[in-house]
């Protein structure tokens, strides 16, 4: 009788890798994330990958726009989960998008996308440009898109990227991938993308991992599982899918990038990588808004959308998409 697999990877209990290569996931959780959703949002799911399987939830606000006949812009939000755990049905995303939603009086788009280490990355990135393809295609089909879209409801020409963590990651890989004026999801206008955290990595630690303690959600060893479980087979956390400026990624240098809002709290572990992302980018003359929230975890406005502080990241934010949307 053969001996029982050994645990390899561990991501509390919700994923875990065994020796024979056999992978467990957790379907049935608990959240401590109570669903916030006082009905002023109007939401649903469908599907925008039948190969894969893939879904993305809708949010569109139920009353009308402060602004006679306004359009409603577009909010295309990417989940964290380090590209291997996370849904947009996940409670706390969930409450995230709703907020938003009814915050901004936007429409918000939030595709789940495929999980490492079942489809490492690229995968999840394919899976973005795929969601944002999906949207386009409601652009070109007119009176026969979903019926939420149809009739000059949304405002096609004003969509804004936010990525939270790893969606924060990816957010930056379609803004170096679809460039200004996003051309090739015309008639999609991308006008801003905006990163929350964005999860970058590298094989040099910055002051802020090495120095830092461990967040209540979020340890220096999680981090590494992650990267582990999520690149390439054999590659560190210096691929260019984790270091924007890491030795074997293409310089940022020459590449023109619609306008850049990066968020992040100003204790929490990648807060360094972070701010150093945004000022590289400033001094190669991007237009990068950084802003920091001092005392402020991983997932601070995610986690608690309704919070005082989120009340001061949704003005932010407002006030970023207002001055971008034309």
């Amino acid at each position: 009788m053969g001996s029982l697999p050994d645990l390899v990877e561990d991501i509390q209990g919700v994923l875990q890798v065994f020796s024979d290569g056999s992978i467990f996931r957790l379907n049935d959780l608990e959240f401590n994330f109570p669903v916030k959703d006082d009905g002023s949002v109007a939401w649903k799911d469908l599907i925008y990958d039948k190969k894969n399987n893939l879904s993305l939830r809708i949010y569109k606000p139920k009353s009308s726009a402060t602004t006679s006949d306004a359009a409603l812009p577009i909010i295309y939000f990417l989940h964290g989960g380090g590209f291997c755990v996370g849904s947009c049905q996940w409670p706390n995303f969930h409450n995230c998008c709703l907020r938003l939603s009814s915050a901004l009086h936007a429409l918000v788009v939030a595709p789940d996308y495929r999980l490492a280490p079942e489809s490492r990355l690229p995968a999840a990135m394919e899976d973005s440009l795929c969601a944002m393809k999906w949207l386009q295609y409601q652009a070109l089909s007119k009176n026969s898109c979903d019926t939420w879209l149809q009739g000059g409801v949304v405002d096609f020409h004003r969509v804004f990227i936010l990525g939270d963590s790893s969606g924060g990651n990816m957010a930056h890989h379609l803004a170096v991938r679809l460039g200004p004026g996003s051309a090739e999801l015309d008639p999609i206008r991308v006008r801003g993308y905006m990163l929350m955290a964005p999860f970058f990595g590298g094989t040099v630690r910055t002051k802020s991992e090495a120095e830092g303690k461990s967040e209540p959600m979020l340890n220096l060893e999680l981090l590494d599982r992650f990267w582990r479980l999520s690149l390439p087979v054999g590659f560190t956390a210096d691929h260019p899918f984790a270091n924007p400026f890491g030795p074997s990624s293409p310089s940022l240098e020459s590449v023109k990038l619609d306008p850049m809002l990066v968020i992040a709290g100003g204790i929490e572990l990648l807060k360094d990588r972070v701010e150093d992302y945004a000022r590289r980018l400033q001094n190669m003359g991007k237009k990068v808004d950084y802003v920091e929230f001092e005392g402020k975890y991983h997932g601070f406005f995610t986690n608690d959308p309704y919070s005082e502080v989120a009340n001061i990241v949704l003005q932010i934010i407002r006030k970023f998409m207002h001055e971008n949307s034309y």
